[in-house]
């Protein structure tokens, strides 16, 4: 990805400079100038990674049941509590996922006619990768699109967004309607599938012999050549095989109860999609150990420059950071405690031996929360007098800590109006590293990066399709079925290894079980990751307006008392499940509906 940067600087280089050579009308310069400029064309496509919409921090998760922000001026607490509106949208990806659809469109309508090389044959493989390159980026732009404002409309459409597959010049026609949400998926799945074509599975270096054949045939001979054009050093853009996993989380979303009525992709589909990645780490047996914390130190310092972790489909680029530990990182460790865990999903998490806290089978104790409990819990989440910081200081949240003055104070009572401290008796533990040190007498930065796609994303998305489609035990000719997904997950995760997981045995015949806990486990799973906003709305279920509790910690008298609070209460109204077009545009275009409700 630092080369895409680079080519990107070099454009702005190229175009500032040019005048120095030979005065031009405007400080403009034409499209045809990337026919004879490779750099300059690789620019236009650095375009559409800049705008990729992912991110490494957790945004909608404080607009859902397992999060809220401490930060009165969040928008998307706003979003939450009733300010949610088609002109204020935290939510939107409408110009940036359009403006990135733009700039492949530029680059597709013009990739032949670059001469990326005076030899033939090396110039028909960059064309085929940089091609494949653009058809996957404009699937993923489309997905995201497609994700925040498909829905339907007054009267009983499942619409998606105007489909544009040209570069739109001054002459278009800007007032154009928008599609179905078939015709979208459609043209996401025809991107995806020729980007596939097109593009190596993965970039590496490879040896005469691993040559693939369409360029054998076409006199390629010397691997030298072709890793001159999807070696090493191409590691980080997209490959064939993140293409093959945007599909299957198209397929998802496609089957998904708020979408099935509107579209022919089946749950079979999606099953079938996630499986063919899958398939190519021999399934189950591929499922990454440490998978569950990929963003802890010993996951991330010996990756090689490009290399992914095991658990990893794509990522962003490794940097040195500390803005999530500043960001949420408790008061007392100077950070400001943002991200706030909710009870609810701390409730979330089974006991140990894999029951639910609510099965009297589990053994949870509510006078002790936080013993014999799903080993994820401590692994995500700061509870009281949990460690956290790199001298594993302890966290002492409940209301007899009086020790420290109040812009350090962990307290969520004492300190509630600082704006620091937690809402909800928890802070947040995933994604950070613990090496890190806000303190500004250290201010002690790490390596972190996003992980944009995993594969325990995809093994849950195989799970949940496949329940549908086949029931937890059937696997439609595959080589695992959900049932033995989730049964290896849970054994990652240290969950029922001394019962044999008996709560998953006594649910594996019943598919409406099963379903819930295969929900459950993504959302444990997948937390934080701004997953779960999108989740609850495909599957169309209350949650989405589900009170935010937490946990209030007193000590009157020697022991621990735990009281349930609750903190925020959401405000989301039927239409909300799926978004609205922005307000700017409607009142723009006369032919752009907006979505019922809106």
């Amino acid at each position: 990805m630092k080369n895409i940067l680079s080519l990107f600087v070099l454009v702005l280089l190229f175009s500032a400079c040019d005048d120095l050579f030979e005065p031009a009308i405007e400080n403009n310069r034409g499209l045809e100038a990337m026919y004879n400029e490779p750099t300059y064309a690789q620019g236009i496509l650095a375009n559409a990674y800049i705008l990729l919409p992912y991110s490494g921090t957790p945004n909608s998760d404080v607009a859902t049941d397992d999060a809220v922000s401490n930060d009165n001026s969040n928008t998307y607490l706003a979003m939450a509590t009733g300010s949610w509106t088609a002109n204020s949208n935290p939510l939107s990806q409408w110009q940036g996922r359009r403006n990135a659809i733009q700039y492949l469109n530029l680059f597709l309508a013009n990739v032949d006619q670059v001469v990326w090389s005076k030899d033939e044959v090396i110039r028909t493989m960059y064309n085929d990768r940089l091609k494949g390159e653009a058809y996957g980026l404009r699937a993923v732009q489309m997905y995201y699109l497609l994700l925040a404002h498909g829905g339907w409309t007054q009267d009983g459409r499942l619409l998606g967004v105007p489909i544009l597959t040209e570069p739109e010049t001054a002459s278009s026609d800007f007032n154009l309607p928008r599609n179905t949400f078939q015709e979208c998926v459609d043209q996401i799945i025809a991107d995806a599938n020729q980007a596939i074509e097109l593009l190596p599975l993965d970039y590496g270096d490879i040896a005469d012999a691993e040559i693939p054949n369409k360029y054998k045939t076409l006199g390629v001979s010397n691997a030298g050549d072709y890793n001159r054009v999807n070696g090493n050093h191409m590691r980080g853009r997209i490959t064939g095989r993140i293409v093959e996993a945007v599909r299957a989380q198209v397929a998802l979303l496609s089957a998904s109860p708020a979408y099935s009525a509107g579209t022919d992709v089946s749950w079979e589909d999606a099953a079938n999609f996630a499986a063919t990645v899958l398939d190519r780490i021999n399934g189950v047996s591929g499922l990454a150990a440490n998978g569950g914390i990929w963003y802890e130190k010993n996951q991330v310092e010996n990756l090689a420059s490009g290399a992914n972790h095991a658990e990893i489909i794509w990522r962003g680029d490794i940097g040195q950071s500390i803005t999530l530990e500043t960001d949420n990182f408790p008061p007392s460790l100077y950070g400001r405690g943002r991200v706030n865990p909710t009870q609810n999903l701390v409730d979330a998490f089974p006991t140990v031996n894999g029951y639910p806290i609510t099965d009297p089978a589990s053994g949870y104790d509510p006078a002790n929360p936080y013993a014999n409990r799903d080993p994820r819990l401590g692994k995500y989440i700061v509870v009281n007098e949990s460690q956290q910081g790199p001298s594993s200081s302890t966290i002492v949240i409940g209301t007899y800590n009086l020790d420290d003055n109040n812009q350090n104070n962990d307290n969520d009572v004492i300190n509630r109006e600082s704006g620091l401290s937690t809402r909800t008796g928890y802070y947040l533990r995933k994604l950070m590293r613990s090496d890190c040190n806000p303190d500004p007498q250290y201010n002690t930065e790490q390596k972190h990066y996003t992980a944009r796609i995993r594969y325990t994303e995809l093994f849950l998305a195989y799970a949940e399709a496949a329940n549908e489609a086949w029931g937890p035990t059937g696997n439609g000719g595959h080589a695992y079925s959900a049932y033995d997904v989730i049964k290896a997950i849970r054994q990652r995760a240290g969950i029922g290894l001394d019962n044999d997981d008996a709560y998953l045995e006594s649910v594996k015949g019943d598919q409406d079980a099963m379903r819930q806990l295969i929900r459950n486990e993504r959302r444990l799973e997948l937390c934080f990751e701004n997953q779960r906003f999108w989740d609850l709305r495909r599957w169309k279920v209350a949650n989405l307006n589900e009170t935010a509790r937490g946990m209030q910690i007193d000590k009157p008298s020697g022991s621990l008392i735990y009281s349930s609070i609750n903190v925020e209460i959401r405000d989301y109204k039927d239409y909300m499940y799926h978004g609205p077009i922005p307000y700017g545009e409607i009142q723009k275009w006369s032919n752009l509906e907006q979505n019922v409700g809106w």
